[in-house]
């Protein structure tokens, strides 16, 4: 089946400016958050970011990685906005394309089937079709119906994270949700996998059913070990939000001088150090409140 497994540095290299990238997850669940966080160690810029957003995109934002946004929604679930969209978004600093979720969904699928264009009734009569110029409506050749025609949300390069994988790149998710995973590696001319875990083949079905296996290997280019790289976001059941850095992120956010120290703290070495410099914060807040 081919051995797919590599190291956070040979994916950073795999992804050019420009390119039009696609993030899985949903808000601020199960995001591939080592691989955000090794795309900020690039110098990769002018991207494309298609996703369910969360603080992947507070934090490309942020690096002024990003040219245009094409999302859903973009929230931290418990904060409703992430405040480095909110700051690029009042500012027009990037260009937008935000769509109802249930016609993002069909752009997906579309592009998972290699179509031009799926017909849906998510966002008739609304004002999406307003801000959305470039989408147009279509009649039924069946009836008398009228459709929108949702272009495909096609992904030079799709980013996951998962519970486990295997080396060959079939990929598991082992929480509630699949939340679009899998429609975004079929989108995908390329899709990494992240995952807290490479397995045996074996062991991915030992301790949860065949279809928890979301992703098969036949869409994924590349799976990197990276334990709690969806941090500081939910991965169930193996961990869930971290609220309390979640909190410090959207806090820092608000202020330049304090972003600089946020992002000097936690973002300017590698995965080891950002992991390391978690448990410190952790680790001095839980003093702070033995000494209280």
């Amino acid at each position: 089946m081919g051995d797919k497994a590599m190291s956070l540095e040979d994916f950073a290299g795999t992804v050019e400016s420009g390119m039009t990238v696609g993030i899985g997850g949903w808000g601020s669940r199960r995001k591939p958050m080592a691989l955000v966080r090794e795309l900020l160690r690039t110098d990769v810029r002018d991207l494309t970011v298609v996703t369910f957003g969360g603080p992947d995109v507070g934090l490309l934002c942020a690096a002024g990685r990003v040219r245009k946004l094409v999302y859903g929604f973009v929230s931290l679930d418990s904060i409703a906005l992430d405040p480095h969209f909110r700051a690029v978004r009042e500012r027009g600093a990037v260009e937008t394309a935000e769509y109802d979720e249930g016609m993002f969904v069909t752009g997906l699928r579309a592009a998972a089937n290699r179509l031009d264009f799926l017909p849906t009734r998510a966002g008739l009569g609304s004002d999406v079709l307003t801000m959305n110029p470039d989408l147009v409506t279509i009649a039924s050749p069946y009836s008398d119906d009228e459709y929108v025609a949702m272009k495909a949300l096609r992904l030079d390069v799709a980013l996951v994270h998962v519970n486990r994988a295997d080396a060959a790149g079939n990929a598991q998710y082992l929480g509630p949700d699949p939340y679009f995973d899998d429609l975004f590696a079929m989108a995908a001319d390329r899709c990494f996998v992240s995952t807290e875990r490479i397995v045996g083949p074996g062991e991915l079905l030992a301790a949860a059913p065949a279809q928890s296996v979301l992703i098969s290997r036949l869409f994924v280019n590349g799976v990197i070990e990276a334990p709690r790289g969806a941090h500081f976001t939910s991965c169930e059941p193996d961990y869930g939000r971290d609220e309390t850095f979640q909190a410090h992120y959207a806090a820092a956010a608000r202020d330049t001088g304090s972003w600089e120290l946020f992002r000097k703290t936690f973002l300017d070495g590698d995965e080891q150090a950002y992991q390391a410099a978690v448990a410190d914060f952790h680790a001095r807040r839980d003093g702070q409140e033995e000494g209280r």
